[in-house]
């Protein structure tokens, strides 16, 4: 079993997206894809899947054993899916039923793709879900599932009919470091079983926990292909070394002088939350003032959207009660999500969403120009409509539409989950820096203790994490 991609590229038009490149997978192989966001990583994987926006077309050949993808029909090539081919999607919540249990999702695909009978598939999804933490969630829905715990089921889902090729886009984005690695450990048991793997990703951490070969794309373009220890150790180019320096672990120590703190934006007295006969937290208690930069953490599914919700009154407490300061108005109490699509209605263009935001609150444009280009947006992508611009930009731009509202209190649930390391080292301390320049509160949830730790004045740790090198740790203890 082999995959072979030769001189495989991507264009729209007259327009090269992605330059022609080569590379070879046998049985038991892995390759990972780095670089920026839009960099061409993901059209190369729907490439070879078959998935290319209306517009886009793929040049070259993709041999996959003895046939040629490329030249096949569509529908074809829509057989191997699940079968042979396995895509695990970059936004869990594109490749999920909204109105299907999680344990459904799973088990139709063991029944139906898979073809087990009904018994069988009813265990199989059992293990399955017990396996990626998710024997509690089998009969919710994918909106009451955290972001991490959407791609988990996912996951399952995804690989259940045990295709021969997994081709995994940013699988482990969203996942505290426990189940990333969990993830990871599976990618490498379907590999060591005769698979073949083709990874990507952001977090440098991953490509060196997977091994294999590394191919550092830019620009549409390889500048860097090799072992992926040697290459993530010594990388022969600039960009590469760049990178690899922009890994959160790597970041310098902050250097932000102590600051004086005004009266709190909000308070919260007490707080206690209980889901699915599970204490989140429990006698919780805080205060945020102007100019604060917060850090949240904790396991995936232990609370942490759920604490932002109570706190901006998108929910209820079961206990405790939220204060938020007088004469405010509500709108500037806002939220970036984890997953921007859901923030973005599908089937309009980024520039008409804005333009509606701009008239409901009296706004003038010559706000919009100066935010895109501190954010690195290109205008020409308010054209396009949410599912045709990448996570990255899709979250710069959900940035840009709650910074217009000037907040006072931005709840900042997982903001450089779909970043590439280089532009979350840039996007991560402009949104420190424009927090304390505007006096805005900042709470803002990471997985990623290193993170945290270089950009945050304290920490609230949900579920029992002291595991963070900083003084002032603020440690919640959840009941199981």
């Amino acid at each position: 079993m082999t995959l072979h991609a030769i001189d495989l590229g991507v264009r729209a038009g007259d327009d090269c997206l992605v330059a022609p490149c080569s590379f070879r997978l046998a049985a038991g192989e892995n390759l990972t894809l780095l670089g920026e966001t839009g960099a061409g990583k993901s059209l190369l994987a729907q490439a070879i899947m078959g998935t290319l926006p209306a517009g886009l077309e793929a040049h070259g050949e993709v041999r996959f054993d003895d046939r040629e993808l490329l030249g096949l029909p569509p529908g074809e090539r829509r057989k191997l899916w699940g079968r042979e081919l396995v895509l695990l999607p970059q936004e869990p919540w594109h490749a999920l039923d909204p109105l299907m249990r999680a344990g459904e999702q799973v088990r139709e695909t063991y029944r139906f793709v898979a073809g087990d009978d009904a018994n069988p598939a009813r265990e199989r999804t059992r293990r399955a879900l017990a396996r990626l933490g998710l024997d509690r969630a089998a009969r919710r829905l994918p909106g009451e599932l955290s972001g991490g715990m959407a791609q988990r089921l996912a996951f399952a889902a995804a690989t259940a009919a045990g295709g021969r090729l997994v081709i995994a886009d940013e699988p482990t984005k969203g996942l505290d470091a426990d189940r990333r690695d969990e993830v990871v450990s599976l990618l490498q048991e379907a590999q060591r079983d005769g698979g073949m793997l083709l990874t990507i990703t952001h977090d440098i951490r991953v490509a060196r926990r997977l091994g294999g070969r590394v191919m550092i794309l830019r620009d549409g373009r390889c500048v860097e292909e090799g072992d992926a220890a040697e290459v993530l150790r010594r990388p022969r180019s600039d960009f590469g070394r760049r990178l690899l320096a922009a890994d959160p672990a790597e970041w310098p120590a902050r250097d932000t002088p102590p600051r004086a703190l005004g009266e709190p934006v909000l308070r919260a007295h007490g707080l206690g939350k209980t889901l699915g006969g599970r204490a989140l937290f429990e006698g919780l208690s805080l205060a945020l003032s102007p100019g604060e930069v917060v850090g949240i953490t904790g396991p995936s599914g232990c609370g942490k959207s759920t604490l932002g919700n109570l706190l901006l009154g998108l929910g209820q407490p079961d206990r405790g009660h939220v204060e938020r300061a007088a004469g405010i108005a509500p709108h500037r109490f806002q939220k970036l999500y984890q997953d921007p699509p859901a923030a973005f209605a599908p089937h309009w263009t980024l520039g008409t969403l804005l333009d509606d935001l701009l008239r409901r609150h009296r706004l003038a444009y010559d706000r919009v120009p100066p935010l895109l280009e501190r954010l690195r947006l290109s205008p020409a992508l308010l054209s396009r409509r949410p599912g045709e611009v990448s996570g990255g930009e899709l979250q710069r731009l959900s940035l840009l539409r709650v910074l217009l509202l000037d907040p006072v209190l931005l709840f900042a649930d997982e903001p450089t989950s779909r970043l590439d390391p280089l532009t979350q080292r840039e996007i991560l301390p402009l949104m420190t820096d424009l927090a304390r320049e505007r006096d805005c509160a900042l709470l803002l949830v990471s997985h990623d203790r290193e993170l945290i730790h270089h950009s945050c004045d304290r920490t609230i740790a949900l579920a029992g994490d002291t595991s963070m090198p900083q003084p002032g740790l603020a440690a919640v203890a959840t009941a199981e």
